[in-house]
């Protein structure tokens, strides 16, 4: 949605001095958000060190356990980015308009499409003015469909899949996730899209904060406090 699409939720909203100010994301939004980045660091750093290992570690061999903390960590994580995903699809229902926009691409919609090349042109420093969204631009929704909701579900199926092989057979976790292993080529090939998405899921972070930064400083409207606060304020 654009500001000029934007104007019924404006003017039910309060005016600050800096600009005109629009309630965006409700609190289990954000609060998911916020867990899931914590959740996206544990299981990429554990995650790592699990496909990469330490080469040794000093004292008695027995008395180390130092794969099996963070071996914990990483399931730990996981269990709680996928109760965590499945909630926010709960809210994706029940929540406002901005909670479902991450689940869907609007790809018959022209305007969807001529926005996104504009965004394009505006990160590649091609356009001197951003068009202003109350919600995801057409660039950071694709993005967000992308490496959040479809690398979600990579993620947790493949995740559950390597979790029931050590479970064992007729775990719940192999009911559910054991038919991933044989449909994308057996275990080995689970591991290497498992670690795959990984890369991915790191490489977005990586342009969303960047894309944070920078929107919240050029686009002149507020990124990184309006998922803290919830209110998105227009500066100009």
């Amino acid at each position: 949605m654009d500001l000029n699409a934007a104007a019924a939720e404006l003017d039910s909203d309060p005016q600050t001095a800096a600009g005109r100010t629009v309630y965006v994301y409700e609190a289990p939004v954000r609060l998911w958000h916020w867990i899931n980045a914590v959740c996206i660091l544990v299981l990429a750093t554990s995650g790592y060190l699990i496909g990469s290992p330490l080469p040794s570690t000093p004292g008695e061999a027995s008395e180390q356990f130092l794969m099996g903390y963070i071996r914990f960590a990483h399931f730990a994580a996981a269990y709680i980015f996928a109760i965590g995903f499945l909630v926010r699809i709960y809210w994706a229902f029940v929540g406002n308009h901005h909670a479902r926009e991450m689940f869907y691409l609007p790809l018959t919609n022209a305007k969807w499409w001529a926005g996104l090349l504009r965004e394009l042109r505006w990160y590649l420093f091609l356009e001197k003015q951003p068009n202003k969204y109350v919600g995801h631009n057409p660039m950071g929704l694709l993005l967000m469909v992308l490496f959040v909701t479809v690398a979600a579900v990579l993620m947790i199926c493949t995740g559950f899949a390597l979790y029931g092989e050590g479970m064992g057979l007729g775990s719940w976790q192999d009911r559910l996730f054991g038919w991933v292993i044989p449909l994308l080529g057996g275990s080995q090939a689970v591991h290497s899209w498992h670690h795959l998405g990984m890369w991915g899921i790191v490489t977005f972070v990586i342009l969303h904060v960047y894309a944070a930064l920078r929107e919240d400083i050029m686009s002149r409207q507020t990124m990184i406090s309006t998922m803290i606060s919830g209110q998105r304020t227009f500066r100009e």
